[in-house]
């Protein structure tokens, strides 16, 4: 088609319909694929602008996603962080000291 307005009349005008060689059911299967064929190409370029420029809107979304992930990776190794001091700590008083543990090397 030439111009958009041609395309969006289409849609609404049967351009085969008064056509003398073509009967009703073939001037009405022939603007059926003419509809068709514009929604595909309206596809078409909706998809070409979309792999073109990125969506402003989704990319603002990851943004806040990525900032939250941020933060709870965070919060996830300060709680790690804490479990790991709350143990208590092996001390040598607690124990005792046995000569045959000692794999020191001794000159």
């Amino acid at each position: 088609m030439t111009s958009n307005a041609t395309s969006v009349d289409i849609l609404a005008v049967n351009p085969y319909e008064s056509h003398p060689s073509l009967s009703p059911l073939e001037a009405s299967a022939l603007w059926e694929y003419a509809k068709l064929a514009y929604n595909v190409r309206m596809v078409t370029q909706k998809t070409r602008l979309l792999n073109e420029e990125p969506d402003k809107v989704m990319l603002a979304k990851l943004r806040i996603l990525e900032k939250k992930m941020g933060l709870v990776l965070t919060l996830f190794k300060a709680s790690v962080w804490g479990v790991i001091n709350e143990q208590p700590e092996p001390s040598m008083h607690s124990q005792e000291f046995n000569d045959s543990n000692d794999r020191t090397i001794m000159h």
